[in-house]
């Protein structure tokens, strides 16, 4: 998802909001009210909150990371409204956004985003975003397996998609790792510093990603 869905002009008012500890065993309804917290052995994905914002600043706008999104807020304010924004579109039902944070810490280093391309999920969009410091620490493939278990098994996502700029290496190898197709090449679909890039088109249906949990819970068994 390196088009980012939010846009400061979407965000001009900021708007209560709550902390959820709502468990992992969740109906497909219940996320609305409020992001369950998801686990592993060294990640967490949870609600954001508006004391990410600084942490989020820090981590998202470096160089070797925002260069292959939108721009990101540039200040603290600015994540403050994104993270407003990502609760009023959780709450309308059509996005979903999970803070990164690593064990042993309290505040998010990167996001996962999950949105609606139609009404109701059936086919969504997904992206992420780590801070470089963590790259290679194993956030990325736990955190991933989190997201799309709850996507598919939760949510109700029949196909999940996710764009990545050609010249991304480590976003679409990552996207290969998880599983996903590539299905072809977006001509200059994403503009970026005035340049518009070619992205690759990746796929993941919800029967994939069950015959993929099959083999890796066989092949732990085993």
């Amino acid at each position: 998802m390196e088009k980012m869905p939010f846009r400061e002009s979407m965000a001009v008012e900021m708007t209560p909001m709550t902390t959820t500890t709502t468990s992992t065993t969740v109906v497909s309804s219940d996320w609305k009210q409020g992001l369950p917290t998801l686990q592993a052995e060294n990640i967490t994905l949870r609600e954001l909150r508006l004391s990410d914002a600084p942490s989020l600043l820090a981590m998202l706008t470096t160089e070797e990371v925002s260069r292959f999104i939108s721009p990101p807020p540039t200040t603290v304010a600015g994540f403050e409204r994104f993270i407003a924004w990502t609760h009023r579109e959780r709450e309308a039902g059509r996005y979903i956004c999970f803070a990164v944070v690593p064990k042993g810490m309290d505040t998010a280093i990167g996001i996962f985003q999950v949105r609606q391309l139609e009404p109701g999920f059936a086919t969504a969009e997904w992206g992420f975003a780590i801070g470089s410091p963590f790259w290679g620490t194993g956030l990325f493939p736990t955190g991933s397996q989190l997201v799309l278990d709850f996507a598919f098994d939760v949510v109700g996502v029949h196909r999940l998609e996710a764009r990545a700029a050609v010249r991304n290496g480590r976003g679409n190898g990552a996207l290969r790792k998880v599983g996903a197709s590539c299905e072809g090449v977006m001509r200059k679909s994403f503009l970026r510093n005035g340049e518009y890039l070619d992205q690759n088109l990746w796929s993941l249906l919800a029967e994939d990603w069950k015959t993929l949990r099959r083999a890796q819970e066989s092949a732990i068994v085993h």
